[in-house]
């Protein structure tokens, strides 16, 4: 019996679904490298207006307007917590 059980909590385990990265409530499709790069470009550049983040892809551009809605957030780590690379 304690085999099944231990059998079926590992499937379980097994089975969980596996959540991607956020950041700024938007997700990210690989590490958030290009929602950093845009949070950081909107920082540098004193981006005040949502209106004024464009780019090349739309990850830079949430990143952009997540700087808009928070600038005291920071680029290094993602809604969980985790770092960031560069």
């Amino acid at each position: 019996m304690a085999t099944l059980f231990a059998s079926a909590l590992l499937m379980a385990t097994l089975a969980a679904p596996v959540f991607a990265q956020s950041f700024g409530g938007n997700s990210c499709v690989d590490n958030c490298e290009g929602h950093r790069a845009g949070y950081e470009w909107a920082e540098e550049n004193s981006i005040q207006s949502e209106d004024d983040c464009s780019g090349d892809s739309s990850s830079f551009e949430e990143g952009c307007r997540t700087y808009v809605e928070d600038s005291d957030r920071g680029a290094e780590y993602d809604d969980d917590g985790n770092e960031i690379d560069e």
